[in-house]
């Protein structure tokens, strides 16, 4: 475990967590950055439409589905630092084939969704370590902060992201924005690579059985009296929020009428609200509770997208979106720190990694049916009416754990958690 310069300075007097923000907030540059640039070239270069988007982002986070409960078995298996550093290189050279081989005009809508789905593969193992490596640099009474400061270099990046991407793609291209993602994957590798810090090996404990450490993850949060609200909510959340992720830009560039710059514009947007958010949530939660929080927090989501749906074409749509994911980035912002820190902090270390991997591979596991399923039903139905229902399901999501004991967690202090 590395060691603080100074206890009382606060989370940056952690060095190896620094170390762990840089990388971070470069990774999260890219990923904000590609995420715009692939949907436009998707869309302008290569011709798709809702369904083809679905299936892209489909294949992206199938990987979710297919493999996170094992990734996070083997990650509770092994050291996570390593695992960190090999996942950002793999993502870095997917991408920067997929930069390549646009420049080169070789691309095409089932190479795209061969390379996400590499991608995918690589980034869920990195994501389960990382969510359980954290803890390992900073004590549990520090997590909220130390998440705070992850979420607000991530909503800075969801901030200035897009914004980069639309002025890219404009004045030069898709791959070239795509292109830049690689890199910051690649910096962040090379950051990750030079963390010192002495990671325990894994407990020892009964022989290791696969499918009985899978069952014991599972029943952890599934078992737990606030964990598991906190998941069937959160999974409901991840469903109908990917489903509206899925269509907006398309629904912004081809039914509103917006430029690149000018939906970047809109995407930055909620990274700007979301920054301001994140570095309240440590006093929020001080005051009114973590669980409280996180559950008001989760009722802006519904309404930031019935104001999408509700915006009109042309220019004057505009102002609208950019109210909407103006409150989408402070529903984020104020959740994110608070549901990591929780979920982290009331979980022992050896499930941690299962912990995050179950919930993170059902949450984005079901972007594989709602991607497509978002398609198809705007295609037949209309952009609008596919978001209205995407409202619905938000506010089921938001539902679930309000009306549970969830509403009422406390962080924890830094004593380890029960077994």
């Amino acid at each position: 475990m590395t060691e603080p310069m100074t206890r009382g300075a606060g989370v940056f007097s952690y060095p190896a967590f620094v170390q762990l923000w840089i990388s971070d907030t470069a990774k999260w540059l890219g990923v904000f950055t590609s995420g715009l640039a692939l949907q436009l070239l998707l869309i302008e270069t290569l011709g798709a439409d809702q369904v083809a988007l679905g299936l892209v982002r489909s294949a992206q986070w199938l990987p979710m589905l297919l493999f996170g409960l094992v990734a996070g078995v083997l990650i509770d298996r092994v050291r996570r630092k390593p695992v960190l550093v090999v996942g950002d290189a793999v993502c870095a050279l997917a991408f920067g084939a997929i930069g390549g081989l646009g420049l080169l005009g070789w691309l095409t809508v089932p190479l795209v969704a061969v390379l996400v789905f590499v991608a995918g593969t690589a980034s869920l193992s990195a994501t389960a370590a990382h969510q359980s490596f954290l803890p390992r640099l900073v004590p549990t009474s520090m997590l909220s902060r130390a998440n705070a400061r992850i979420e607000q270099s991530m909503t800075a990046a969801e901030a200035l992201g897009p914004l980069l991407a639309g002025v890219l793609v404009r004045v030069a291209s898709a791959p070239i924005a795509i292109l830049v993602n690689a890199g910051t994957y690649a910096v962040s590798a090379l950051v990750l690579s030079t963390i010192r810090v002495t990671e325990p090996p894994p407990a020892d404990g009964t022989e290791r059985h696969l499918w009985r450490e899978l069952r014991e993850g599972a029943r952890w949060v599934y078992r737990h009296p606030t964990l598991a609200p906190y998941a069937i909510g959160l999974h409901t959340w991840f469903f109908f929020n990917s489903a509206v992720m899925t269509i907006l830009v398309f629904y912004a560039s081809e039914e509103i009428g917006l430029g690149p710059v000018a939906i970047g514009l809109v995407l930055a947007s909620a990274g700007l609200t979301g920054v301001a958010a994140a570095g309240l949530t440590p006093r929020a939660a001080d005051r009114f509770g973590a669980g409280s929080v996180i559950c008001a927090a989760t009722w802006l989501a519904p309404l930031a997208f019935l104001l999408a749906a509700l915006a009109p074409e042309g220019d004057a749509g505009l102002p609208v979106l950019v109210a909407g994911q103006l409150i989408y980035g402070v529903s984020n912002g104020l959740r994110g720190p608070l549901e990591m820190s929780y979920r982290n902090a009331v979980t022992p270390d050896r499930l941690r990694a299962r912990m995050n991997s179950t919930i993170r591979s059902l949450n984005w596991g079901t972007i594989t049916v709602s991607a497509p399923l978002a398609g198809w039903f705007a295609l037949t139905y209309g952009n609008r009416p596919t978001i209205l229902v995407c409202v619905v399901g938000l506010v089921v999501a938001a539902l679930i754990p309000t009306l549970s004991p969830f509403r009422s967690v406390q962080l924890p202090d830094d004593e380890a958690p029960s077994t």
